[in-house]
């Protein structure tokens, strides 16, 4: 059927009436395959990647002025558009459950993260029958669709082999998940998940989560292609950092060795300065004051600066078995 046959206004989509002729034998039958094709999506529809790096700042990737470097973001932002606006709510499943369902995260129950589920409105945990997520509108519309890495938006007291498993990713709108549920995970022994089943701790010598969701994701959407290459994916790739526990490969952080000697307040300025030469914040705009409960980075003793200027790429840098 034609995209303006198809009636998308509720789902799931009806499937369309028979228009064949059904005799008493196949003699004088007349078959209509539109009745048994599968559904097809609104033509043009893109196929989409939506990268959700947690607990990350505004002003962290190069992208956007900050002092991680980031090539391929780069690549990708200098072909498309950047927007400045994404509202968070500051904490990981309140920030998936708005993102998922489009809804303020109070009125799908997580105004805060799914460990501290309570028996109060706003609170539950539990995403709402009444309030599918957007996955659903896509797969019930032909898209295929996955999703790798951190999910965080099940209960704990949901998380086990008996489920039940309507709150898991594949209940709602995944067709394939491979990640962990809960809200954090080592990068080097995490617990996986795939659909519906605990795989465990990943057995490889080298294993590194962040690689293996990459090379999992381009797996699937491999297979997804050989089998349809007409039909759209929807693949949510939501990594686990920079969220706690903070392991990076040394081969990453030793390339940032140096790279924070200034302090945390010359590196705000400096991201800052970059921001506006990148038109990525105003050019009036004015600095917000450091907090107080951050002590200002001059008033450090020197071992505490050499400390805190390897935070970031040396006391990350965690090996698995050091």
């Amino acid at each position: 059927m034609s995209d303006q046959a198809i009636d998308r206004t509720e789902l799931p989509i009806r499937r369309p009436p028979f228009r064949g002729v059904v005799k008493r034998t196949l003699e004088g039958s007349q078959p209509d395959w539109n009745y048994v094709a599968p559904l097809t999506p609104p033509e043009g529809a893109p196929n989409i990647l939506l990268i959700l790096t947690d607990d990350a700042g505004f002003g962290n990737p190069a992208t956007f002025g900050g002092p991680i470097r980031t090539p391929a973001l780069d690549r990708l932002a200098a072909g498309g558009l950047k927007y400045n606006g994404f509202h968070v709510t500051a904490m990981c499943s309140p920030t998936r459950a708005a993102l998922m369902t489009g809804r303020n995260h109070h009125a799908v129950g997580f105004g805060m993260v799914s460990e501290f589920a309570g028996p109060f409105p706003g609170y539950s945990a539990m995403l709402p029958k009444d309030c599918q997520t957007f996955v659903k509108t896509l797969q019930g519309n032909g898209y295929s669709t996955a999703c790798f890495g951190k999910w965080h938006l099940t209960p704990d007291t949901m998380q086990g082999p008996g489920g039940p498993f309507d709150r898991w990713p594949n209940a709602l709108g995944f067709d394939y998940f491979w990640g962990f549920l809960g809200g954090e995970s080592g990068q080097f022994d995490p617990v996986i998940i795939e659909n519906n089943k605990a795989i465990g701790v990943p057995g490889q010598e080298d294993f590194y989560l962040p690689d293996a969701m990459a090379d999992k994701t381009i797996e699937w959407l491999h297979s997804v292609r050989a089998h349809d290459t007409s039909k759209p994916w929807f693949t949510y790739f939501s990594t686990g950092c920079s969220h706690a526990p903070h392991q990076v490969l040394a081969e990453w952080a030793d390339r940032y060795k140096g790279a924070f000697d200034q302090g945390w307040d010359k590196l705000r300025e400096e991201t800052f300065e970059r921001q506006k030469q990148l038109g990525v914040i105003p050019a009036d705009a004015e600095l917000t004051p450091r907090p107080d409960e951050m002590p200002a980075w001059e008033s450090l003793s020197e071992n505490q600066k050499r400390v805190y200027a390897l935070w970031v790429p040396t006391t990350y840098a965690t090996r698995r078995y050091s």
